[in-house]
Order: structure tokens, then C-alpha cells, then sequence
């Protein structure tokens, strides 16, 4: 089935093409042909007035060819700039197709005559679809190229775009990185901050048990004193009421 489908997709496209390429003739046909009758209700006065029968010919030949000199150039550049066309393929195939509906529609109404009439009339619409075939091509190129420089410029941009978004990553990954600096230091100045006030609470808590210890110190020296005294009474034989008794008789 895949086999199928790639075989026939080269097909398929050449179809494709050959459909836009129709339908690009046959609608600067449409639009030429109403600007044509626009301008020759406007200008018909003007025409039949030229004094030099030939001049009013071409003139006459060129409005009613307009499609194929005027229309059909703008429509192929601008088709050119949006898909890859061939040059010479697209503006004859379209001109061709127009040209094809225009020699029906004579030939309907007035037979070959309609066709080729072989006057200088003739010669003239023949020159002109020639010379709009050529510009045709020639707009196709130029769209083509149009097309490339924007490319080349859309590229360039795409570009510009990039280097400026590095440019802003790398100074967001600085800006991060500095600031995961900063919250080290801030996490290690409040660490310090903490063991400060630890080390600071612990000398004050040492400090505060120091005077305690030292208000204690004489109650504890008097009792050693006072055991020390009792102990050299009991070694003198002396009962301790006659030291009690001893140490009252001055009082009396």
C-alpha cells in the first residue's frame, strides 16, 4: 500500500499543478476581462479620435489583451512568492488555458473567422499574448527571487532572534547563579549569627551559675569551720554542753 502511494504521489502533484496552473489563466481571464471593458467604456472615445488607423489598433489590442499582459504577471509573482512554480511552464500553461476559454468562445460566435482573422488585428493579439507570456515568466523569476531574499532575511532574523535568546538565558543563568550565591552567604551569615548567640547564651548561663557557686562558698566554709571547732572540743574531752554552756556565759 505505501508502494502504491509513493508511486503515484509525483502524480498526484504534477495534477495538482497542473489544476493551479489552469486556474491561473482562468482567473486573470475573469479579471482582465472585466478591467478591460472598464476602461474601454472609458477610453473608446479616446481610441476611435486617434487619427493613425494602426496606432488604433494596437491600443484596441491591448486593452482587450490586458489579461495576458497585465493581470496575468501580477497573479503569477504572486504566486511565485508563496510556492516554487517553473517560470516558462506556469505563464504558458496559464496563458494557454486562457487563451483556450477566449478561441472558444470566438469560435462559438463567429466560426474560424473568429479564430484568425488575418488582419493586422491578429498579428497584434498574437504579439501580444507572445509578449505576455514572456513577462509572465519573467514574473515568476522575479518572485522567485523576492521570495528567496525574504527567506534569506526571515533567516537572518530567525537568527538575530536566537543569539538575542542566548544572550538572555546566559544572563538568566548569571542572575540564578548569583543569587544562589547570595542565599549561601545570607544561610551562612545567619549560621554564624546562630552560633554567636549559642556561644554568647552559654558564657552568659556559665557566667550567671559562677556568682552560685561563690555565695555558697562561706556557708560551706562556716560549717567546716564549725566542724573543725566541734572536733577539737571532743578531742579536749570537753562535752559539747559545757561548750554550750561556755559559749553562753558571756551573754550573762
Amino acid at each position: 500500500m505505501s508502494s502504491k502511494t509513493s508511486v503515484l504521489e509525483p502524480l498526484r502533484v504534477r495534477v495538482r499543478r497542473f489544476q493551479f496552473i489552469m486556474g491561473l489563466g482562468f482567473i486573470a481571464l475573469i479579471a482582465g476581462s472585466i478591467l478591460s471593458v472598464a476602461l474601454t467604456l472609458r477610453l473608446s472615445v479616446r481610441i476611435q479620435a486617434v487619427p493613425v488607423g494602426v496606432l488604433r489598433v494596437a491600443l484596441a489590442v491591448l486593452l482587450e489583451n490586458l489579461w495576458v499582459l497585465g493581470m496575468l504577471p501580477v497573479l503569477c509573482y504572486g504566486a511565485a512568492r508563496v510556492m516554487e512554480l517553473r517560470p516558462w511552464t506556469t505563464a504558458g500553461g496559464a496563458a494557454l488555458s486562457g487563451a483556450a476559454f477566449l478561441n472558444a468562445m470566438a469560435f462559438i460566435q463567429s466560426g474560424v473567422y473568429g479564430l484568425w482573422a488575418g488582419d493586422i488585428g491578429s498579428v497584434f493579439s498574437l504579439a501580444a499574448f507572445a509578449g505576455g507570456v514572456v513577462l509572465s515568466a519573467r514574473a515568476v523569476m522575479m518572485g522567485r527571487d523576492a521570495a528567496a531574499q525574504q527567506s534569506v532575511k526571515t533567516q537572518a532574523k530567525a537568527a538575530e532572534r536566537k543569539s538575542e535568546y542566548d544572550e538572555f538565558l546566559r544572563a538568566a543563568e548569571q542572575g540564578g547563579a548569583r543569587l544562589e550565591q547570595r542565599e549561601a552567604q545570607s544561610s551562612a551569615v545567619a549560621g554564624d549569627a546562630l552560633t554567636a548567640a549559642a556561644v554568647s547564651a552559654t558564657v552568659a548561663a556559665a557566667a550567671a551559675q559562677a556568682p552560685a557557686s561563690d555565695a555558697n562558698a562561706p556557708a560551706s566554709q562556716a560549717q567546716d569551720s564549725g566542724g573543725a571547732e566541734l572536733t577539737a572540743t571532743e578531742e579536749a574531752g570537753a562535752s559539747p554542753a559545757a561548750v554550750t554552756q561556755a559559749g553562753k556565759a558571756p551573754e550573762a
